[in-house]
This record gives structure tokens, sequence and C-alpha cells, in this order.
């Protein structure tokens, strides 16, 4: 695939707790055949190293991509094994970067996690990093934006903020687990908010069972 015929999916990854989230959506893209624009903000970077000891380095970028992405939710290593190939990394601070840019070409964006501080960035416009811009980028370009909260409780400030963003057409997803697909590790909990944010972004994926109208299918699947 050339440059030109390249549509990348942004993912941007905030600095909230839920790195696992992150993960397996970024797993589930590549597995679908998507290419993916990467943006780790600072925050999330402490967060990553506290959850799972990965350090994420710009320099070493794909080298601690591939150890994040091979990890599984409860901390295991070597339990995936990712393709990274379709990923391009920018600085969180590049604000030149190309998704800066609403003449970049890309199908959207999915924030995996949101914590509040980007949720207030992105609805007020604030751009004050490439994630933020590449949200605004996406929302005035009238492109799908998929914002997975992941905080509790949630102030009144915050709601009102999260009601900003889906006026402006995002798809305000909190990262909450359910449980009728039939759940027994904590990788199934993680892998149905990453599948359900892919539902929201459209793109194909087996990452949870889903409900079928029966009333006690899961566990007896």
């Amino acid at each position: 695939m050339t440059q030109q015929e390249r549509r990348p999916w942004i993912v941007g990854v905030s600095g909230a707790s839920g790195t696992p989230f992150a993960a397996s959506v970024l797993r589930g893209l590549l597995a679908a055949g998507e290419s993916v624009d990467l943006v780790v903000s600072r925050a999330s970077r402490l967060t990553l190293l506290d959850e799972t000891g990965t350090a994420f380095r710009d320099a070493h970028w794909q080298e601690d991509l591939r150890s994040w992405l091979a990890r599984g939710a409860d901390g295991k290593p070597d339990t995936f094994r990712p393709d990274i190939d379709g990923v391009r990394h920018w600085a969180a601070g590049d604000l030149a970067a190309g998704p800066s840019s609403g003449s970049y070409p890309a199908k959207g964006m999915l924030i995996v996690p949101a914590s509040t501080a980007c949720v207030a960035g992105v609805a007020l416009g604030l751009s004050k990093d490439l994630l933020q811009r590449a949200a605004s980028v996406t929302l005035k370009e009238r492109r799908k934006l998929v914002v997975a909260v992941r905080e509790t409780p949630l102030s009144g400030q915050t709601l009102k903020q999260m009601v900003a963003l889906d006026e402006a057409g995002a798809v305000v997803l909190p990262a909450s687990p359910a449980f009728y697909a039939g759940a027994t590790h904590i990788q199934d909990l993680v892998d149905f908010v990453a599948g359900r944010v892919l539902d929201a972004a459209g793109v194909p994926h087996q990452l949870y069972r889903r409900w079928e109208g029966e009333l006690g299918g899961a566990s007896r699947g």
C-alpha cells in the first residue's frame, strides 16, 4: 500500500487508567487489516509504565509497542503475537504531524482510554498536544470520533463536556464492560470494551460473544 492509498485510523492513548483497553483496540484494528496512526500522550506513558511495566519511548517505539501489545490484560508477557507493520507513530508534541491537518487522509479517531482532562481539552478545542489537535480535526472534518471515557465518578462539569462532545458528533463510549458475554477472564472484560469501540467505528472483529436474545446462552456456551 502506498502512502497515497493509506487511510488510517488515528488512535490516541491518554493518561487515564486502562491501557489494556488501548492494546486490545490496536490488536483488533490490525487484525482487521486496518492501518493505524498512533499518538501516545505524555501522561499515558506514565500510566502504561505503572500498569504494565512497559516504557514507551519515541526513539524505540516499535520495540516498546510490540512488547506492550504482546502482553495480556493479566500482565503475562508474550500472550499475543502482534504484527505492527500497519502502525505509524507520531510524537504527542509534534503539532506539525500529519493528523494535525484536515487534509491528512484518515478514517477517523479512537481515543482509548480517554481521561477527563482529555475529554475537557477536546470538548473545549484546546489542542494542547497532537492528541487533542487530531481530535479537533476529526470533529471539524465530520469524521468518526469515538471517545472511550475511563473515569468514575463523573463530575457535573465532565458530564457537560461529554454532552458537548455528543452534540459535536462524537460517540461517547464509557469503558464499561458487560457480563452477558460469558466473561471468565480479565481479558474477556477488556476485549468487550475494545469490541464496543470497534463496533462504534464500524470495524469488524471477533473480540466478544454477541447477544443473541437467549437468556443464559453465555453460561451454556
